[in-house]
């Protein structure tokens, strides 16, 4: 496949083979044949084409790798080579030492920044963010959102809210997490972010708050497209907080909505809940109601499988 990808790419005379070609290819060798056939293949480029895209695309096959040393070791040639002029090949860095825990090396490579010049963008600090919060260091999560709130030109990022409402329920500070899901909510129009609505349903079902999750869920809940998810996640959130009734009812309005194919993972949330219950009958004829002509999944098989060994074992 990697061949022909390269036949297709560098084969025909009317295409320019561009920098950022090369690093689609670099990231495709990487995912096929693994890193080192990729840094060879970055050692047999032309110099026009080692650019900040290609050596990015191997710096993000180190994070893959969680290979510190061999990122560093790139890093070192971007900057031998003019490339760290940009937010960029940091951002890259700052995620792989959050994967690998080198926390400490995150602040002097924030200085290096500081020191050429180089402004912190949204991807910066929603970084930094991760790595104060996989250090928990709540006072670093509180830095980083009001630097973005006192300059709305670095834009204000709903991932950041949702990383510090996560981090403040870590510690048990539920009020303090319930204000950042509420500020969260103020900066997002929901309808075109079902990620951010998923996570809000998520979040307060953690929280053990079904008040604010049904009221998230009647003012934002998707009418028909792309809906699965969304029901899904309400399910689910509804089960952890042991209502089951409220799941059903859930259930029932996906069910009246479903015009197309049947996707039983929505169902299978359910399911769960009433294996997990010893609610076996129950399950039974929820899945006799939804097999009428259709086929199961196989996930939805194994939740039973799961539900009647776990019977046997009582």
């Amino acid at each position: 496949m990697i061949n022909q990808v390269s036949e297709w790419m560098t084969g025909r005379r009317f295409l320019t083979f561009t920098t950022e070609d090369a690093a689609v290819r670099l990231e495709l060798i990487h995912r096929v044949r693994g890193l080192e056939e990729a840094e060879n293949y970055l050692k047999k480029l032309s110099v026009k084409l080692k650019t900040k895209y290609t050596y990015g695309a191997i710096l993000n096959g180190c994070v893959r790798e969680k290979s510190v040393q061999k990122a560093e070791a790139v890093m070192q040639e971007m900057r031998e080579g003019g490339m760290t002029t940009s937010s960029f090949p940091y951002n890259i860095l700052i995620i792989l030492y959050s994967k690998t825990g080198d926390l400490d090396k995150i602040p002097p490579l924030v200085k290096e920044m500081e020191r050429n010049g180089i402004d912190r963008d949204k991807y910066t600090l929603r970084n930094l963010a991760v790595a104060s919060v996989a250090a928990s260091d709540i006072s670093g999560v509180e830095r980083i959102l009001k630097l973005t709130e006192e300059n709305p030109e670095l834009g204000l990022d709903w991932k950041l809210y949702a990383m510090a409402a996560d981090a403040y329920l870590k510690i048990g500070s539920i009020g303090t997490a319930l204000t950042m899901l509420m500020k969260l909510e103020k900066l997002m129009a929901f309808r075109k972010k079902k990620a951010v609505f998923n996570f809000l349903l998520s979040l307060y079902a953690k929280i053990g708050n079904k008040h604010e999750l049904y009221r998230i869920w009647n003012l934002y809940k998707p009418s028909s497209e792309s809906m699965e998810t969304s029901y899904r996640c309400m399910i689910d959130s509804l089960t952890k907080l042991d209502d089951i009734e409220g799941a059903e009812k859930i259930l029932e309005e996906w069910e009246s909505k479903c015009t197309t194919m049947y996707d039983f993972r929505v169902l299978n949330g359910l399911l769960v809940a009433y294996c997990n219950g010893g609610l076996l009958e129950k399950a039974e004829a929820a899945i006799e109601k939804a097999v009428q002509g259709r086929t199961p999944y196989a996930s939805t098989w194994h939740v039973m499988e799961k539900g009647y060994a776990s019977t046997c074992g009582t």
